[in-house]
């Protein structure tokens, strides 16, 4: 993907009581011309007019219950462990006592369990003991957040026992597990957010400020980040002040990230593709088959073999790289489970659909050689050599 440079335009204020950047509400342009004019006119009249002070209340929600998903996205993610590993870590929990049973679809608390014992017993502990007595007294018991799925099996994630004696990815993992428990049982942050907008020489600039009232549960969760942003004075309207600078600021445009663990978790998710028990087999499986390959930042890069494949799938007119077919028989499985379907329905429907995409593989195998062949070099893979 071809990067471009753009230009932009900041407006800068300082004082004693702190700095802020205002940001060109027209955000960017590609031609330098256009925008050293902007700001040859902007420093002629450098004047800044306050036109538009808001403020409102706002909240930083805290936690959902938490189910395998989101427990293996955020193991990747914050923890920096991956997936396979943090289930492996967490099943040992588990059959230990520590913790509930890690491999459930619910993010919903039942009605018929009650959370109170399991604040109580983290009140011992020197890190998170303070904040389980608050929701025991300030906040009135516990109060989860829940979400909106079930599998009718098993609970959300959440410590059934206290331990202060792990170590390594144990601990790490139990104290995610009770942290985030806590967090789901107690209460939102709370703030106030002001938005200022400025006009220079007819050009809008904009900036945000966020004062933190009521922090809540950023206490005991140090995983989620919510900073004050303060502002060096009190915007009114049709003030005017004096800029400290007015810069032109060069960019280029960039490629969307490389995925990580928990993106393509997130991604099999939404697509319906494996199920909470398996998603974390899924990517070793295409790891170990050199399908990708993955960085020291944990990001996964196309392999020479994945994208071969790929392609020449793409290339027969079917979409075997696409995740429908797969999550078909993921969506009927579920229909088995919950006796909307006949197991024997599934099971001659899906050799149906899969003998019709092999069938036709083999008829057009010779565009899939091609394909590998761009990949590997092989000049043998021309029409009539593949095999």
């Amino acid at each position: 993907q071809s990067v471009l440079s753009f230009l932009t335009h900041s407006v800068l204020y300082a004082s004693e009581e702190g700095r802020m950047e205002f940001n060109w509400k027209r955000y960017r342009v590609f031609d330098r011309l256009p925008a050293e004019i902007i700001l040859g006119l902007c420093q002629e009249q450098p004047t800044a007019r306050v036109v538009s002070v808001r403020g409102t209340n706002t909240s930083k929600y805290r936690p959902q219950a938490l189910d395998t998903v989101e427990f293996e996205k955020f193991a990747s993610r914050k923890l920096r462990i991956n997936a396979k590993e943090a289930m492996r870590v967490a099943e040992k929990l588990y059959t230990s006592g520590f913790i509930s049973y890690p491999r459930t679809e619910t993010n919903i608390f039942p009605q018929s369990l009650n959370l109170t014992p399991l604040v109580e017993m983290q009140t011992q502990d020197a890190n998170w003991g303070d904040f389980a007595q608050r929701i025991l007294g300030v906040y009135g018991g516990p109060s989860p957040r829940n979400g909106r799925k079930t599998d009718n099996a098993h609970p959300p994630i959440h410590p059934t026992k206290y331990t202060n004696t792990l170590q390594g990815n144990e601990k790490t993992v139990y104290e995610f597990v009770v942290r985030h428990f806590l967090a789901c049982c107690s209460k939102d942050a709370r703030g106030h957010e002001t938005n200022v907008e400025i006009e220079i020489a007819e050009e809008r600039f904009t900036a945000k400020g966020l004062a933190i009232l009521e922090r809540h549960f950023l206490d005991v969760y140090p995983y989620e980040k919510w900073s004050d942003k303060v502002m060096p004075r009190n915007f009114n309207m049709n003030d005017t002040f004096e800029p400290t600078s007015i810069d032109l600021v060069e960019g280029e445009t960039s490629a969307p990230p490389l995925l990580k663990e928990a993106d393509l978790i997130a991604l099999m998710d939404k697509h319906g593709i494996g199920t909470d028990a398996t998603h974390a087999e899924h990517i070793e499986t295409i790891k170990s088959r050199l399908y990708v390959g993955v960085q020291h930042d944990g990001s996964f890069v196309p392999g020479e073999l994945g994208m071969g494949l790929v392609d020449g799938y793409d290339s027969m007119g079917f979409q075997m790289s696409k995740p429908d077919l797969r999550a078909a028989l993921e969506s009927d499985l579920k229909l088995i489970c919950d006796r909307r379907k006949q197991k024997k329905d599934v099971v001659a429907d899906m050799i149906r659909r899969y003998r019709g995409v092999f069938e036709e593989a083999l008829v057009q195998k010779d565009l899939l050689d091609r394909a590998l062949g761009v990949y590997f070099g092989n000049p043998d893979n021309q029409p009539g050599n593949g095999g």
